[in-house]
């Protein structure tokens, strides 16, 4: 399990852990860095003594390497860059937009920079500015998503960049983290499977629905707005689709729907609020530890990266027979 984004971001798996707004605490993101993957405090809307002392916290979890990310439509975006410099963090993620006024000031704090991207024209964008890595995230994902999926996305970028790729959408197991290498990912981002795990802090209700879902289970809102989020389906995200038929008339309604919903669902009212989870949460069976989590990851994908198309075969008949 050693690649590029291992010895890139000095850790000891290629697995990230997303930044899931309202959800990536130090809590969570300690646990991974401590297992062995690369935590990220997730930072989009939090107050910056929010994210000091979270960053303080997960440093205090473990002395690896700890990632936090920037969301560049955040209107507290310069001071959340600044300060996650004078922190010094480990990596930083960047999504919704272009890094371009603080690459200067991250390199010169020695961190290492990772934005997401959705289309191949960003990822060489990206790599022109100088950024150390992508994660090319498919549509399959949770939360703000792109129209292309994982399977079509991540070997176009892999073929149109040097720098490493770390493949995001649509991985929730060791059998997803092998089909990310072979479609030349270095390293994959996880975020629905981590939701259901001891040290991640959101709601049981929360978790008890990721762990129900089905395969259908997942809806996308925002269209209408051009801010599509995958989130899972209750009568939140049913509202906002059906005032979404007529945006020009019911534009006040849906703002008023949409503020605060990410925290209600954290909290624990998954009935108003927006539940934000990927499609393989109809993957997602059982709690456990973060460690755990990504030990049954990187075993599970080392099995099957050893047993070629006649074990891989075998391997699912007897999956089919276990069931």
């Amino acid at each position: 399990m050693k690649t590029r984004v291992t010895e890139l971001l000095g850790i000891e798996v290629p697995i990230i852990q997303g930044a899931m707004a309202r959800i990536a605490n130090a809590s969570l993101a300690g646990a991974v860095s401590k297992a062995g993957g690369l935590g990220i405090i997730a930072c989009g809307g939090a107050p910056l003594s929010w994210i000091e002392e979270q960053v303080r916290i997960a440093r205090s979890i473990t002395d690896r390497p700890i990632g936090a990310n920037v969301m560049l439509m955040d209107p507290n975006a310069a001071e959340v860059a600044r300060l996650l410099a004078e922190l010094k963090v480990d990596v930083i993620a960047t999504g919704a937009g272009s890094p371009a006024n603080y690459m200067e000031m991250w390199k010169e704090a020695g961190i290492k920079v990772v934005p997401v991207v959705a289309q191949v024209a960003h990822a060489v964008r990206m790599e022109r500015l100088g950024a150390d890595a992508v994660v090319a995230e498919g549509t399959e994902s949770g939360g703000h998503i792109g129209e292309l999926t994982t399977m079509a996305l991540v070997p176009a970028v892999c073929d149109a960049v040097s720098i490493p790729v770390i493949a995001a959408g649509g991985v929730a197991d060791g059998r997803g983290m092998a089909a990310a290498f072979a479609l030349g990912a270095e390293g994959v981002q996880i975020g629905t499977r981590f939701l259901t795990v001891d040290e991640c802090t959101v709601a049981d209700a929360y978790k008890e629905r990721v762990l129900a879902a089905k395969d259908s289970d997942t809806i996308v809102t925002g269209r209408g707005s051009g801010h599509p989020a995958r989130c899972l389906k209750n009568k939140f995200s049913r509202g906002v689709r059906k005032l979404e038929a007529d945006m020009e008339k019911n534009g006040a309604a849906l703002e008023e729907m949409y503020l605060g919903s990410l925290r209600r669902a954290v909290e624990g009212d998954v009935d108003n609020g927006s539940m934000m989870a990927g499609q393989v949460a109809a993957l997602v069976h059982e709690r456990g530890t973060t460690e755990q989590v990504i030990a049954d990851l990187v075993a599970q994908a080392e099995e099957l990266s050893t047993l070629g198309l006649e074990g891989l075969a075998a391997e699912r008949a007897r999956r089919a027979q276990a069931r």
